[in-house]
């Protein structure tokens, strides 16, 4: 096969990774790609969202699968252009249809989802300019903390928890009348809070049946303790301690079964990942969102666990025969802590030289994010630099030994969380 994969972050540095073990992995190219993905394949200039040339670089290098890492390509439609473009429907891609991806794409349409599928969330409403007032009253009498969610994409930082009535306000009028988040604030979701611990479920799905693949939990706080700005996330632990099978079960019943059929009742064509983004409340799973991929970074703790063949799987799918796959898992844990540039989540530099990467081991690799080759050197070319993931017996030694390479990882104005798994060790 030869592999086209979407993207450019860490998550794109972990597939390109697993997928370059397949034996049905002939080539692999990866557009944009970073310094970390050119080990596994080709790194191709072409955007996620260019649609047009990623058409002709298909067809005239006779593409047989398009893995799109990241949300933006699903949300814009590139599963639908190539099913309705007759040089490109006999190319499979590896997720949801349009539709399928709003799941991700409008916090709105994922709530409407859920009730119509009796599936667990917070309670919520929803309000735009032209409910704005409303919006304001609805505010000033709501329980505390407050939730407040960016309707569309926000790079994961569109979600902001308040403990003032008044400050609640005040950002409301920003997402909405300032256009805090551009176009993904137009419209905002007000939602209950829940107390709680979070984690992340995966599944691959054909729309008919699915595969729960290894949890996750990741940490999307800056500081240490879960304190500061929401970021597109610090580090990750995989498996969850308390998702044992009886939490997973509830999950699986309530959760992952109603939202595969409540997909296939609607016909909404949906072959990919779904992430369920969960809170566990006394024992009792909750939604607190749906993606339509992978996350990042709990992918690089996600497909060093999964020991099956992922382009088997990807096969499996695109044949409908998914539900003969058994999924394999390593016992051990595994731990990722991420090293980002000063700054990050606000202003943040780029072209620091990066030095210290160590080669990968049976026991711990690193996923670059935001890097670029220039010559000889690796430089920062984004917040999120790269990630440590190693793999032990026991989550404080795997954690020890992602804290001891970030450490000997350099690169002027260096930060990471020291904290990552805290709760769990």
């Amino acid at each position: 096969m030869k592999i086209l994969l979407l993207g450019s972050g860490g998550r794109e540095h972990a597939l390109a990774w697993k997928m370059a073990q397949s034996t049905y992995c002939e080539q692999l190219f990866i557009a944009p790609g970073n310094a970390g993905t050119a080990q596994y394949g080709r790194n191709l200039d072409i955007a996620v969202s260019d649609f047009e040339k990623i058409k002709t670089f298909c067809i005239d290098n006779a593409i047989s699968l398009v893995v799109p890492g990241s949300e933006e390509p699903l949300v814009k439609g590139i599963y639908d252009y190539f099913q309705q473009d007759a040089a490109l429907q006999h190319i499979p891609v590896m997720g949801p249809s349009a539709l399928g991806a709003q799941l991700e794409g409008s916090k709105a349409f994922a709530k409407q989802f859920m009730l119509r599928h009796n599936i667990p969330t917070a309670a919520y409403r929803e309000f735009s300019e032209e409910n704005y007032d409303e919006g304001v009253a609805y505010l000033r009498a709501h329980s505390l903390p407050i939730v407040l969610k960016a309707d569309g994409l926000a790079a994961g930082k569109g979600v902001v928890i308040l403990n003032d009535h008044e400050e609640a306000v005040a950002e409301f009028s920003q997402m909405i009348k300032e256009a805090k988040f551009g176009d993904a604030s137009r419209k905002v979701v007000v939602e209950q809070f829940l107390t709680g611990i979070e984690l992340s479920v995966f599944v691959l799905t054909d729309g008919h049946s699915y595969k729960i693949l290894p949890t996750a939990k990741d940490y999307k706080r800056i500081g240490e303790g879960d304190t500061g700005l929401n970021t597109g996330g610090m580090g990750a632990v995989s498996p969850v301690p308390f998702a044992g099978k009886a939490f997973m079960d509830v999950v699986e019943e309530r959760i992952i079964r109603p939202t595969v059929a409540g997909l296939e009742k609607e016909q909404i064509a949906y072959n990919g990942f779904i992430f369920f983004g969960l809170i566990n409340v006394d024992g009792e799973p909750f939604v607190i969102e749906y993606n339509c991929r992978m996350g990042d970074p709990e992918t690089e703790v996600v497909m060093p666990r999964l020991q099956n063949d992922l382009l088997e799987l990807f096969k499996a799918v695109e044949e409908g025969q998914l539900s003969a796959q058994t999924i394999y898992e390593d016992a051990r844990v595994a731990t990722t802590v991420m090293l980002v540039a000063k700054g990050y989540p606000e202003a943040y530099e780029k072209g620091k030289v990066i030095s210290n990467i160590p080669a990968p081991t049976q026991d711990q690799l690193v996923f670059q994010a935001g890097t670029k080759a220039v010559g000889e050197d690796i430089l920062t070319n984004g917040g999120r630099v790269l990630t440590i993931t190693s793999l032990a017996a026991d989550l404080g030694i795997a954690l020890t030994h992602s804290r001891q390479t970030a450490e000997i990882i350099d690169f002027e104005g260096k930060y990471y969380r020291r904290d990552i798994g805290f709760e769990f060790v």
